[in-house]
C-alpha cells in the first residue's frame, strides 16, 4: 500500500517538472529550435507518465478497502496534475504553429 502523503508528494513533484518542462519546449519552439521543444515535452511526458500512474495507485486503493481521505493536499496534487497536462496539450499546439 502506497503512504498518502508520499504519493501526494510524488504527484505534485512529477506534475510540477512536466509543466516546468512544457514552458520550456515552448521558449525553444520560440527560439527556432523545434527539435529540441519536441523532444522536451517527450521529456514533459515521462514525468506525467509517472504522477498519473501514482494517481491511479491511489484510485486503485480508494477503490478497494484503503479508503484515502481529502485532504487540501491532495486536491492541491490533483491541481498540479491537471494544469501540466493541460499545459502539455496546449503546448504541442503552439509548438506545431511555431513550426508553421
Amino acid at each position: 500500500m502506497i503512504e498518502l502523503e508520499e504519493a501526494v508528494m510524488e504527484i505534485i513533484v512529477n506534475a510540477g517538472q512536466s509543466r516546468s518542462l512544457c514552458f520550456e519546449a515552448l521558449q525553444a519552439a520560440r527560439k527556432g529550435d523545434i527539435d529540441r521543444a519536441k523532444s522536451l515535452l517527450l521529456e514533459a511526458d515521462e514525468f506525467a507518465r509517472q504522477a498519473h500512474h501514482i494517481q491511479t495507485k491511489l484510485i486503485e486503493q480508494d477503490a478497494g478497502e484503503a479508503r484515502q481521505p481529502m485532504t487540501l493536499i491532495m486536491v492541491h496534487a490533483q491541481d498540479h496534475l491537471m494544469t501540466s497536462l493541460l499545459a502539455r496539450e496546449l503546448s504541442e499546439e503552439i509548438i506545431h504553429l511555431y513550426q508553421r
